[in-house]
């Protein structure tokens, strides 16, 4: 590739560091916040053992943080994981790991766009229900509701094809309508006639151990963090310094851990939490809102879950598309996503992609992309690892606080392994279920296929030129043997 035709496919540097980090903490914080305090933060594990859960989970992947942050100083290119995989292994393993990420991102976006559903099935009830189509293990599909979603994604992809700047300074705003949000939440919660901290009795849930109430909360850290490797992700378009990129992402973890444990005690605050579980009603956050702060309750809860939910879309959007643009420029993918708008300097054609494929999640029902993104959790827990390990072996003895970096790899691949075995080995609390294993061998297969369709081509391109193409320099030093 020559320098005009790389110049051509490199993204315009419009992120401010707010904007970024508005973007990794609106991917973490989203709307399971505020829909799982009752279904699975205080019955697995009671109020104070979801706290601690929230901040050790966090703190097991601020090492993780703290390798991706360190590859980015160092390759501030789109790609993320992908990109940092082929810098340690090669072409083979970059694959590996953006397959394993490109389904997870994307359905993450599905994900957030069907929650709206819920959210106006609460707010609305009936109102977008019409047109009964079919049911999907236990969720019925309305067209009235179909089209609804339809609509807010076609807005959502409308919105990052415009560019990058403009899907930043949006993230900033609805990242502060998210953040008041869950204070007001909390202080109506606190200030609410019937509010007692007895209320948070017991603090672990009966009659397990504590450490066992903790580790149900640690298990699911890689689902409940996802969202602040949206940061690399986005590197090419740093309109600052990309050693600022680990100060960004560990604030947004820490943050995240705060405001999860925030929404779950003011849950807990209002009235004895197990007589709160016991409760038939369809959103327990809903009814302490409503409980606490009345009508305002409600709709001070609904812009925060809203805003939770657009974050996650236009964080996952832009993370989606910029995954899919890198491994185009490898020619893993396509040369036809690897074009850039003329004008908006955006990877539009990989945003249309994101926004097409989206628009067919409502169809399927919330149970079936859950399993998704259960069996997603996977794939990014092997982006974390493979980072970890790449930032461990890239920091040679001549690089600056290479000894320190090397231990971020060591702690950040033993935090992904961690994580890894939580995931899938059966007694887990946080294993995931045989639909989503299903899934997975079904996306590895189809990865197979994809890999030796697609190997002879970018596998056989000579190193330097492939390191041009994914690093935007072919002197840029990688850390794998070839022969090309």
């Amino acid at each position: 590739m020559s320098t005009n035709e790389n110049t051509e496919h490199t993204l315009k540097k419009s992120f401010k560091p707010s904007q970024a980090w508005a973007l990794a903490l609106g991917a973490v914080l989203g709307w399971g916040a505020f829909m799982l305090p009752a279904l699975r933060f205080l019955p697995q594990a009671g109020p104070l053992g979801a706290f601690i859960g929230f901040f050790i989970g966090g703190l097991i992947l601020i090492p993780v943080a703290l390798c991706y942050g360190n590859m980015v100083s160092r390759y501030p290119v789109a790609g993320g994981a992908f990109a940092f995989a082929y810098v340690g292994f090669g072409p083979t393993i970059a694959f590996i790991c953006g397959w394993a990420l490109v389904l997870g991102y994307i359905c993450i976006v599905a994900l957030n766009v069907t929650a709206i559903s819920l959210l106006s099935r609460f707010m609305l009830p009936g109102v977008f229900e019409f047109g009964f189509l079919y049911s999907i293990e236990g969720w019925d599909v309305y067209a009235g509701e179909v089209g609804f979603l339809v609509i807010i994604t076609l807005l959502s992809g409308y919105l990052n094809y415009c560019g990058a700047d403009l899907a930043g300074k949006i993230q900033v705003v609805l990242a502060f309508i998210l953040v008041t949000g869950v204070i007001l939440l909390f202080l109506g919660a606190y200030n609410a006639p019937t509010a007692s901290m007895t209320n948070l009795e017991p603090l672990f849930r009966y009659p397990d151990k504590p450490l066992t109430c903790i580790l149900a909360i640690v298990a699911i850290a890689p689902w409940l963090y996802v969202g602040f490797d949206t940061i690399p992700q986005a590197a090419e378009e740093f309109d600052f310094s990309p050693s600022m990129a680990a100060k960004l992402m560990i604030s947004a973890i820490l943050v995240g851990a705060f405001l999860y444990g925030l929404v779950t005690f003011s849950i807990a605050l209002v009235m004895p939490y197990l007589e709160l579980l016991m409760l038939t009603v369809p959103w327990h956050t809903g009814f302490v809102a409503k409980t606490a702060l009345g009508s305002l309750g409600s709709i001070i809860l609904t812009f925060a879950v809203l805003a939770a939910i657009f974050t996650g879309i236009n964080g996952f959007f832009i993370a989606t598309s910029r995954l899919l643009f890198s491994m185009s420029r490898a020619r893993v993918l396509p040369s036809w996503f690897m074009a850039i708008h003329p004008v908006n300097k955006t990877p539009y054609r990989t945003i249309i992609f994101t926004t097409a494929f989206v628009c067919i999640a409502p169809f399927f029902g919330r149970q079936v992309l859950s399993w998704v993104v259960d069996m997603s959790a996977v794939g990014t827990v092997i982006a974390y690892i493979c980072t970890s390990v790449v930032c461990f072996k890239s920091n040679t003895p001549d690089l600056p606080h290479a000894g320190r970096n090397k231990l971020f790899g060591v702690l950040g691949a033993i935090g992904g392994f961690t994580c890894l075995l939580l995931l899938t080995l059966p007694m887990s609390p946080a294993a995931i279920s045989k639909q989503s294993w299903w899934i997975l061998f079904g996306w590895v297969g189809l990865g197979v296929i994809f890999y030796f369709a697609k190997a002879k081509e970018f596998t056989n391109i000579p190193t330097k030129q492939l390191t041009e193409y994914i690093l935007g320099d072919k002197d840029k030093k990688v850390y794998f043997s070839s022969k090309k």
